[in-house]
């Protein structure tokens, strides 16, 4: 039909530019790994921000390799979906790893807010003190509500597939859950309420931070600790403020995502695309240029490649 080449050129378009995307991210997540690894084995022990950036790597990566596998067997080889493990794998991996990036992302935003902001309150003082011990069991209740979430998929999966519901990419599978009996709400309850729980964990440490850095500003004298006090609230708040970014186009997305998902618009699906994949790469690249030491050894990457 005269419609098939264009469908088999969007299909190619979009496959390109999520390639592109998700192999771009995986290099600067795999290159973030790779060095916090490096000084973790020289040093033999890690700060409590090198261990959030590390499994922040970590799980990004992990997410963009599993989430390009799946578009691109929804794209080329959609028939290979319908059978019985691959569809439950192919969901619930890349939400694990996605819910681990979302939270782990947040523990690094409120431990900013934590180490960095200035506040009398009692209980923020004992945060302070204590934060360095708080991060592993946070990182470890990150991880274990994502492996939740996961499986809450995983069985939501499996329940549409003995449904015989056809699905085969991302927007059809948000369609077809839309569907299902009142049975799924309470599943989509928690996960819509973990990336809005998320999400607000940023939000208010970026509104505490900012409100530390307008009271700093006001009390800031010449010398040069106040200075260097001063570009630490900056650099945070760069970070913080990429998060929050981040965070609401994801929720952008997701929205978008449930709409279209009935006008079956391919170019809005592109879009979307993009911007869900994108993102991971992008933000990890703003942290490495946020941070000195990996910063410096990015550009010393770059320039030995220039000079072969």
């Amino acid at each position: 039909s005269p419609q098939q080449p264009n469908a088999t050129s969007f299909s190619a378009t979009t496959v390109a530019i999520i390639t592109l995307e998700a192999f771009a991210g995986m290099w600067i997540n795999a290159f973030l790994v790779c060095v916090l690894c490096i000084a973790w084995v020289k040093k033999k022990a890690l700060n409590s921000n090198e261990k959030i950036l590390l499994l922040l790597g970590c799980s990004r990566f992990c997410y963009l390799c599993f989430s390009w596998v799946y578009a691109f067997l929804s794209i080329i080889y959609p028939n290979y979906l319908h059978f019985h493990p691959i569809i439950q794998l192919l969901t619930s991996f890349p939400t694990f790893f996605n819910y681990s990036n979302l939270w782990v992302s947040a523990c690094l935003c409120v431990f900013y807010c934590i180490k960095i902001a200035n506040f009398r309150n009692k209980f923020f003082i004992y945060l302070k003190v204590k934060i360095d011990r708080i991060v592993p069991w946070l990182l470890l209740g990150s991880g274990i509500l994502a492996l939740a979430v996961s499986i809450i998929i995983y069985d939501f999966a499996e329940t549409v597939q003995n449904n015989n519901l056809n699905f085969t990419c991302l927007g059809n599978f948000w369609e077809e859950g839309i569907r299902m009996d009142k049975h799924f709400f309470s599943s989509f309850f928690l996960v819509g309420f973990g990336y809005a729980a998320s999400f607000m964990a940023v939000v208010f440490s970026a509104v505490f931070l900012l409100f530390s850095l307008w009271r700093h500003k006001h009390k800031m004298q010449t010398n040069s600790m106040n200075s260097l006090s001063m570009d630490a609230h900056i650099r945070a708040m760069k970070s913080i403020l990429s998060f929050v970014v981040m965070y609401s186009i994801n929720f952008v997305c997701l929205i978008l995502t449930i709409i279209y998902a009935k006008k079956n618009e391919n170019i809005m699906a592109l879009l979307i695309s993009i911007y869900l994949y994108a993102f991971p790469g992008v933000h990890s690249l703003i942290l490495i240029f946020s941070n000195p030491k990996l910063e410096k050894a990015l550009l010393k990457i770059l320039s030995c490649v220039k000079c072969k």
